[in-house]
């Protein structure tokens, strides 16, 4: 049962941040658009590359061509780290302040116990199972890392899995948990163990 409602809980949470990626990335396309279809900016850099290339043209273009991706490529990275780091503060400061999550507060979960110290850990360690290694990998594809960006994706695939399935294991605690020291209970029962012991089994 409670496996039941932390999948369901992690779910609520990575449907808010899903939303998050579309929105970044809606914000990402309209960067790029603009950037694009800035005719005037576009002329006059394209006139100065040209200006002061001394005539090569083909030189020019392909310098235009080359600072035009480089900025799109930015963007997009850019919008990856945001992702990254908003995951992270989202985590941090609902299990700093409130000791749970949106999705763990819906489901009546909550993780104890509510240090900074171990909210900290509890987050990073989230972060970078649910979302980090995988906005790497992309950004590395990107980047035109291709065998980099796949060997990355696995490892991305592994950590999630790893994070996920420890909570079959005995004391049933994620990676996460068990990185961090803290353990995840009912809302409405007391905890019966500290983060060292093992969880009570439901």
């Amino acid at each position: 049962m409670l496996k039941l409602r932390r999948a369901l809980a992690w779910s609520i949470d990575f449907a808010l941040v899903a939303v998050v990626a579309v929105l970044l990335a809606v914000l990402t396309f309209h960067r790029v658009t603009a950037l694009v279809t800035d005719v005037p900016s576009l002329a006059t850099k394209g006139g100065l590359d040209l200006v002061t290339s001394r005539g090569d043209v083909i030189g020019a273009s392909e310098h235009l061509g080359l600072s035009l991706w480089d900025q799109v490529v930015l963007d997009v990275e850019e919008a990856f780290g945001a992702l990254v780091v908003l995951t992270f503060l989202y985590q941090w400061a609902c299990l700093a302040l409130l000791g749970r999550t949106l999705g763990k507060g819906l489901l009546g979960l909550r993780v104890i116990p509510r240090l900074s110290r171990h909210a900290l850990r509890r987050a990073a360690v989230t972060t970078v199972a649910d979302v980090a290694v995988y906005a790497l990998a992309c950004v590395l594809l990107i980047e035109g890392q291709f065998v980099l960006s796949v060997l990355v994706w696995a490892i991305a695939v592994v950590l999630f899995l790893v994070n996920a399935l420890t909570v079959v294991f005995p004391g049933r605690r994620s990676l996460a948990d068990r990185l961090a020291g803290t353990s995840v209970m009912g809302a409405l029962r007391r905890a019966e163990s500290g983060p060292t012991g093992s969880a009570p089994q439901w």
